[in-house]
């Protein structure tokens, strides 16, 4: 929680749009990065991350002060984004191949850069495996350190449909990860082994 958040939402209820920026600032990394992680385009990302302060400023009169408001608003952008990947396969739109950014990292040489790049794409893919609700849990229980509780309340499931998600999650990305790696390892061996005549 930050500092003096009780007071810019007290106010923010109050109708207060300064104290609602600076809750806006205080949480638009965590809430743009939740985005970015669901919907793995930046873009989209961006303008989900809109959405759910404009959804959260319209309904702010109806938030309960005895709530975690982080979770209330990550689940806000949950929601809006397990949405905008439901309307996408609807339409059969695919994920654009672009991975998504963290803020950047200063001064990281090529190789690094290279490597995380890499390892985010890879990342990425394992999330495109999952349906969104478990995409969803896992980012918020990995990502965004929520708890179980706070898990179940932002996506309005019990604790163990919660457990029980994260459970067959882990499962389908570590089957993913071991089919995409002993793939390209027959793939590597085959390149360097010659043709038998």
């Amino acid at each position: 929680m930050q500092e003096n958040e009780v007071e810019w939402l007290s106010q923010a209820q109050a109708g207060d749009g300064e104290a609602f920026g600076h809750l806006v600032e205080a949480y638009q990394v965590p809430v743009y990065n939740l985005c970015n992680r669901m919907l793995g385009n930046a873009q989209e990302a961006e303008d989900a991350a809109q959405e759910t302060f404009m959804k959260a400023y319209n309904g702010l009169r109806s938030y309960d002060r005895q709530k975690s408001f982080s979770t209330w608003l990550l689940s806000i952008a949950a929601h809006y984004s397990i949405d905008q990947i439901r309307r996408r396969r609807m339409t059969l739109v695919s994920f654009e191949a672009l991975p998504y950014q963290d803020l950047p990292d200063p001064g990281p040489t090529p190789e690094a850069t290279l490597s995380k790049v890499e390892e985010q794409r890879r990342i990425r893919d394992l999330l495109e495996t999952l349906n969104p609700t478990d995409r969803a849990a896992v980012i918020m229980y990995y990502w965004h350190d929520l708890s179980y509780t706070q898990i179940a309340e932002a996506l309005k499931l019990t604790e163990s449909a919660v457990k029980s998600r994260l459970h067959r999650a882990r499962v389908e990305m570590a089957k993913s990860w071991i089919g995409r790696v002993s793939g390209s390892s027959v793939q590597e061996r085959s390149q360097y082994e010659s043709p038998a005549f």
